[in-house]
């Protein structure tokens, strides 16, 4: 995230006492306080304060954090006033209107001409492999049809300029920029219910990607088809899935999201386990890897994506208070100062994981709220949504099937199941 400020004065002390990570958490979970607020802090929560993702912790984080170090918070590099420059920092950075910018890009005389000759060079392909940047970074704001035009037009440039006089070197980046604009159709054509087409464009990514020899995008051409047998209910095609794209990944933002598939397959399946050794792996591979740029963009895995997926995981294993206090950070890390969403679709995932959460444990006003705060987030992807709210009816239909706001929620879901079908009905049409 670009704006954390690493706490440095935390990570020297448990330096200092010679304590892992994972013993910190646990001497921290043991404490009275601890026990008493069931924290569940582990090896992740410890790393995502040191390298100050989480720059103020809850008030029985606090207290326990000092029974278990004899300091206070302050002493340990935990201020107001550092929760406070975090914040100012985030305030000023603007999110870019990457659709706008792309547009722009392809609005100039001297690209249009490029576009037109018949020789390709170096101009050409760096402003293409700018474009598709731009592009993935649109995919979490951009309305899905507005996206899936605008790639299918720069798909069809990109084609021509194939069929045109290149080298070898100059063909292998077009196919490669030609698979990553296939893969974000595809994954834009699922979040619309154009199932076929999604299916379509997948191979058509995964086959770019062989030609090449591009471990990466032949990833997540295979996390695509995760990702689609998770929403499909398959949850066993989810971990083989994920776990053969693991093999050809390599140390990238696809292996850590591979990684992250398999856990949320395991996770379905009630595999708790190997769930939690999926996740743990996911966090060692993300830790090795830069800090991205650009953690929009749709095909890089930041910090802020593991807590995203590590948090639906956790409320399918029904590990109510990991699950609560990940979509809790999801929220938060995603919610801008005017209270707009920079994610609205993992702001809308984590607001079903906290209904699921209050249902269970008999809070039925709040499970209601959480669900009813997905359905007015202005999502993209109808497909997801559907199935995410579909979990939550299930928990609220089993435990309170004759209450009025379970019966308005199940009213609400069945709206958006009408809808979603509509659509997909008109497609086939």
């Amino acid at each position: 995230m670009p704006y954390s400020i690493p706490n440095v004065q935390l990570r020297a002390w448990r330096n200092a006492q010679q304590l892992t990570r994972a013993e910190l958490a646990e001497r921290i979970n043991q404490t009275p306080v601890g026990i008493k607020e069931h924290l569940a802090i582990d090896e992740e929560r410890i790393r995502r304060w040191e390298a100050g993702e989480v720059s103020w912790p809850r008030t029985p984080q606090r207290n326990a954090l000092a029974q278990a170090t004899g300091l206070q918070p302050e002493e340990l590099g935990f201020s107001q006033s550092r929760r406070a420059e975090g914040r100012l920092i985030e305030a000023r950075v603007m999110p870019v209107d990457a659709l706008r910018a792309e547009a722009d890009l392809y609005g100039t005389m001297e690209l249009a001409e490029q576009l037109q000759a018949s020789d390709v060079g170096n101009g050409t392909l760096e402003a293409l492999a700018e474009a598709v940047d731009l592009l993935c970074r649109a995919y979490p704001v951009v309305p899905a049809a507005t996206l899936r035009d605008r790639t299918q037009k720069r798909l069809a440039q990109v084609t021509r300029l194939l069929s045109g006089r290149i080298t070898l070197d100059q063909h292998r980046e077009l196919l490669v920029i030609t698979g990553w604009l296939t893969a974000l159709l595809g994954c834009v054509h699922y979040d619309m219910g154009e199932r076929e087409e999604a299916e379509t464009a997948r191979r058509a990514a995964y086959e770019m990607g062989r030609q090449v020899g591009h471990g990466e995008l032949m990833g997540w051409a295979h996390e695509m088809s995760a990702w689609f047998a998770l929403v499909e209910g398959r949850y066993e095609d989810v971990v083989t899935a994920a776990r053969t794209g693991q093999a050809i990944a390599g140390q990238s933002s696809a292996m850590v999201q591979l990684t992250l598939q398999e856990a949320r397959g395991l996770a379905r399946i009630g595999d708790r386990r190997e769930a939690d050794k999926a996740l743990s792996r996911g966090a060692d591979i993300l830790a090795k890897l830069p800090i991205p740029q650009n953690s929009d963009h749709h095909f890089v895995f930041d910090h802020a994506k593991w807590i995203f997926y590590a948090a639906t995981a956790y409320t399918w294993l029904e590990d109510n208070d990991r699950a609560e206090e990940h979509a809790l950070d999801t929220i938060r890390i995603h919610t801008r100062p005017d209270g707009t969403s920079n994610a609205p679709m993992r702001v809308a995932d984590a607001h079903i994981d906290l209904g699921i959460v209050h249902a269970r444990r008999g809070d039925l006003d709040a499970a209601v709220k959480q669900g009813m705060s997905a359905f007015d987030i202005e999502r993209k992807s109808l497909t997801d949504l559907v199935n995410r709210a579909g979990d939550l009816d299930r928990v609220l239909r089993q435990r309170y099937r004759r209450e009025v706001l379970a019966e308005e929620f199940h009213d609400r879901y069945l709206i958006a199941r009408r809808a979603l079908a509509n659509r997909q009905h008109d497609l086939w049409d």
